[in-house]
């Protein structure tokens, strides 16, 4: 059963990060009183609600999907009751205005929770997900009406939200959306089908509120050319009550590999009469706002790889300690000894850069000054490499608990490969991970020719001067190992912006292999910040073991994780041309 890893992620939150001193001093959080006290508190009852009420539904919603049946979906058994205490509890605008129903606390104790969600069971998690996502859009384009009438009822859980995006032949490329808008006096009529819409239909909460992207008539062509509108399942009547049923509705659910749980639908708008929809922001502008939210939708998403390499960690080392083989628990066996520190080691790794950069997400948006537009420049940066990285190491860790299991992961029923078969889902959806590479290289490094990532790698560059001057030798071999993928880092970012403008094709051919140096370089700073804290802990501190266990999860990292930096570096360097000269029909 999953219990969620407080103790690592208090340390980070209050003694790595220490969010007393770097968003205590914000004016969005003065009254907030930000500090280990609040972070115990909401780490504490998110672990309870994770671990006794979420944690025991995984299972059953692998076993038991969400089903599709004459215009009705119906989801697993106990989702419902858990959705509900989830929102009663302010989980679902844990970082919302306060005075928009939610709780007006930092988006690193949202993270968390998210974690917690997700380590317990990612289909359950999808639906507070998307909920805070269609929230944020409507916070920032929608009319004070629209605002009024939908924000509240979202971010306190009492009405769920859903993204209508992909179509048939439109999911990465959103020019060709087919789904229609006609003027309607105050409102729109909308007519069109929609498929993989995450959570978009169940009776877990009174309302759903549909954002939907379609195109007017005399919209421009491609992307140029799409609106935003709010679709609610039940319209809304003047007072505030539920009103007549809206003309959209779920055709079916998909049948998929993994997170059963959650119902991925078929939604038909307007198959009779057309669905009410009103604008959000200006005609012809909903791509844009949908994008709002979209740097926050994808740090949930590598939240999802974090979290369910963790939930796969827990169970593969509960399994390791009872299996016996040889005479010993197979925990005793080098190479199974091996895999569970790597699950280990990357884990933290993942988890340490993710809190790091939820903290840079609210300098960005609540900061002043220059200071503000430097972390929105650093969160624009990190957040195809946090989606990217974090996503592809959660499909090697959770493959990993399947082989710590042996013979027994590969069956069912111990629900191993359960947590391999949800998370395959990540590197795909949210933008694939090819596109967050494309995005990390194309748009956020050269745009401003490398800058944001040089005042990262100089960062880092700090972190290892401390490293060379600690007192263990062991962390002076961290800092060099992690001064040669530094090395190898910088030496690749300007090969790679050089060859943007003379080679593109090649360039864009070692992105993904750029994005994932960056993030094991970047894991392995955030393991290294965590390292030096721990080793000045004293040696009769109550923490003392939890201590020197990061600071030997940070030397193995360093050891093991980091030469794949090298590896990558090395694609990149010399292999430049070999994607490009290899010929399609070969193919």
């Amino acid at each position: 059963m999953y219990t969620a890893p407080l103790d690592d992620m208090q340390f980070l939150i209050d003694d790595v990060i220490d969010v007393s001193r770097t968003l205590g001093s914000l004016q969005r959080f003065a009254e907030v009183g930000v500090g280990p006290e609040l972070t115990t508190a909401v780490l504490d009852e998110a672990g309870k609600l994770g671990s006794d009420v979420v944690a025991p539904l995984r299972r059953v919603g692998d076993a038991h999907p969400a089903r599709c049946e004459d215009g009705k979906v119906s989801i697993p058994p106990g989702y419902g009751e858990a959705i509900r205490e989830l929102g009663a509890g302010g989980w679902v605008g844990i970082s919302a205005d306060a005075d928009a129903g939610g709780q007006g606390l930092p988006e690193i104790y949202g993270t968390a929770a998210s974690e917690i969600w997700n380590g317990a069971d990612m289909a359950f998690a999808l639906e507070p997900f998307l909920s805070s996502g269609a929230a944020l859009a409507i916070k920032a384009h929608a009319s004070e009406e629209l605002k009024a009438t939908y924000l509240a009822k979202i971010n306190s859980g009492e009405w769920s939200g859903t993204m209508n995006l992909t179509e048939s032949g439109a999911g990465s490329d959103l020019g060709p959306v087919k789904t229609r808008a006609e003027r309607e006096g105050d409102h729109y009529r909308i007519f069109g089908q929609k498929i993989y819409i995450t959570w978009g239909d169940h009776d877990a909460t009174e309302n759903i509120v549909h954002l939907v992207l379609a195109r007017l008539p005399d919209a421009p062509a491609g992307s140029k050319g799409i609106s935003l509108f709010i679709v609610p399942k039940y319209l809304v009547n003047p007072d505030g009550s539920l009103g007549a049923r809206n003309d959209a509705y779920p055709v079916s659910t998909e049948h998929k590999l993994g997170i059963h749980g959650s119902p991925t639908c078929v939604m038909a708008y307007g198959d009779n009469d057309g669905a009410i929809g009103y604008l959000v922001g200006e005609e012809n502008n909903g791509l844009a706002c949908m994008f709002t939210m979209m740097n926050e939708a994808r740090l949930k998403v590598g939240l999802q790889g974090i979290g369910a390499s963790e939930g796969a960690y827990q169970k593969a080392v509960a399994y390791a300690r009872e299996r016996v083989q040889g005479g010993v628990a197979i925990i005793e066996h080098a190479d199974v000894k091996r895999m569970l520190t790597t699950m280990r080691a990357l884990i933290e790794a993942m988890r340490a850069l993710a809190y790091t950069e939820a903290v840079t997400m609210d300098l960005a948006h609540y900061g002043e000054g220059e200071a503000r537009n430097e972390n929105r420049r650093r969160i624009d940066l990190m957040i195809p490499v946090i989606k990217g990285w974090c996503t592809e190491v959660g499909v090697e860790l959770t493959s990993l608990g399947v082989q710590v299991h042996g013979g027994m992961g590969f069956v069912e029923e111990t629900g191993a490969a359960q947590y391999l078969r949800d998370v395959r889902i990540t590197p795909i959806y949210e933008g694939t991970n090819g596109i967050q590479a494309a995005d990390l290289l194309n748009r956020k490094l050269a745009r401003d020719g490398g800058a944001a990532m040089e005042a990262m790698q100089s960062e880092i560059s700090a972190v290892i001067a401390e490293l060379d001057s600690a007192p263990l030798a062991s962390l002076q071999a961290l800092g060099r190992a992690l001064a040669s993928a530094l090395a190898d880092h910088v030496t690749t970012t300007q090969v790679l912006l050089e060859q943007m403008g003379t080679d593109r094709f090649n360039a864009m051919g070692g992105a993904f292999d750029y994005m994932m140096q960056t993030g094991y370089l970047f894991g392995g700073w955030q393991l290294a910040r965590s390292a030096l804290i721990a080793s000045q802990q004293p040696a009769d501190s109550p923490r003392a073991d939890f201590c020197r266990r990061k600071v030997a999860t940070a030397e193995f990292y360093g050891a093991r994780i980091l030469p794949r930096c090298k590896a990558h570096a090395g694609t990149i360097m010399d292999g430049a041309t070999t994607l490009s000269d290899f010929q399609l029909d070969w193919l």
